[in-house]
């Protein structure tokens, strides 16, 4: 039977959210912005979808944008708060080891003159807050650090993190979190976390691709990244997709609802398949043993090639990958183990399998009999490969 551990790549659309979605692809056609009484059912509808997804951040429905996805909530914030306190100061600190929706944001902002200041991470992925509060200056607008890693699945400080920018950072400087690959796995409560900004996207609840939130704390001020329209109080122009918010909205009630229960099973399977892996010569757990997403498996594989485990796990019938999906078909290393001092050649062995809600005890019963042996394969053809490049029999018997 195949096996889908690429969950945090995205995640099967919950039946839940596609019966509450049909109704917006059929009928309910109309536009929220209406006045007629088609548009006013669609307005329902979003506004109902605000209010889903409000309080499973501990927000209100005013502070919450909807976007196209997690990478245009994510350029709407540091763009849009970039741009807004600019005659504040021009300096934004993140971490090496975020995803490359936050990165290549700055790096476009930082041709405009910004001052991108990129902290360095330890062994295991993490921000160090006194790092944070050592990079802080009179001019710093933005600190920006994700809650948790996509590839490896360590997990951020990031209440302490709040704390020091609240304390250490200058008047208006900004929180902005991406919570993008935690938000089904972990409690988020924007308070707590003291932020000013936090991305989540849907397809990563068990929700629909193509949406996204941007959570905006009350009285806080961004540029709008897109103009023509009214919509979302003027911060997102273009007609919103009733049926992609509603389920969004749906998916993620259900996921916060389910979560303790989920969290408890998928974390068991999950080290059942870790137990499996890390049993296999030269394989090496990647981010912190502990402080990780409950679901995510990552590991460096020793004279190996993640890509030709990958595709070997696929004609065996089991979808993993090396790392983010955004950056499949690039011949470089991830910039995540980089960060973590991993060299590249070990860093070319990267492995990712990551479970769902829908991973099952028969599903992980045939994975952890699989996977060690494509990764022993692996490695052995590998050796051989090594031994006699140029494929002309030396070394052979």
């Amino acid at each position: 039977m195949p096996i889908y551990l690429d969950h945090a790549a995205t995640t099967p659309l919950r039946p839940e959210a596609l019966e509450a979605m049909l109704p917006y692809l059929g009928g309910e056609f109309g536009n929220p912005s209406s006045p007629h009484s088609y548009g006013r059912r669609a307005r329902a509808a979003l506004d109902e979808a605000h209010e889903r997804i409000a309080a499973q951040i501990g927000a209100g429905p005013r502070e919450v944008i909807l976007t196209s996805g997690g990478t245009e909530a994510l350029n709407l914030a540091l763009k849009g708060a970039a741009w807004a306190g600019k005659t504040r100061g021009h300096r934004i600190v993140t971490s090496a080891v975020e995803h490359h929706a936050v990165l290549h944001s700055l790096q476009q902002l930082e041709k405009f003159g910004f001052e991108i200041v990129e902290l360095p991470v330890d062994r295991y992925g993490r921000v160090d807050p006194d790092h944070v509060a050592s990079a802080l200056n009179e001019r710093t607008t933005v600190v920006a650090i994700q809650l948790a890693n996509n590839e490896v699945g360590t997990l951020q400080p990031v209440a302490a993190i709040g704390e020091v920018v609240r304390e250490k950072g200058p008047k208006g400087c900004l929180f902005a979190i991406d919570a993008i690959a935690g938000a089904a796995w972990l409690p988020i409560d924007v308070e707590a976390f003291s932020c000013d900004l936090l991305a989540v996207a849907g397809h990563k609840l068990d929700g629909p691709k193509g949406v996204g939130a941007l959570y905006l704390r009350r009285g806080t001020h961004i540029l709008a990244q897109q103009q023509g329209g009214t919509q979302e109080r003027f911060r997102r122009a273009g007609t919103e997709d009733v049926a992609a918010a509603v389920g969004m909205g749906v998916a993620f009630q259900l996921a916060v609802a389910e979560r303790e229960a989920t969290v408890k099973r998928v974390r068991k399977l999950r080290d059942r398949l870790r137990a499996a892996l890390l049993a296999e010569d030269g394989v090496e757990l990647t981010g912190h043993p502990r402080e990780r997403l409950p679901n995510l498996l990552s590991v460096v594989v020793g004279e190996a090639d993640g890509a030709s485990i990958v595709v070997k796990l696929d004609l065996a019938g089991i979808a993993g990958s090396v790392g983010s999906a955004c950056t499949t078909g690039s011949t470089e290393p991830s910039h995540v183990l980089r960060a973590m001092g991993y060299p590249d050649d070990e860093a070319r062995g990267s492995l990712r399998l990551s479970l769902g809600r829908t991973t099952t005890d028969d599903e992980i019963d045939e994975a952890v009999e699989v996977i060690p042996r494509v990764l022993a394969a692996t490695r052995a053809a590998a050796a051989v490969l090594a031994a006699d490049p140029l494929g002309q029999g030396v070394g052979v018997a």
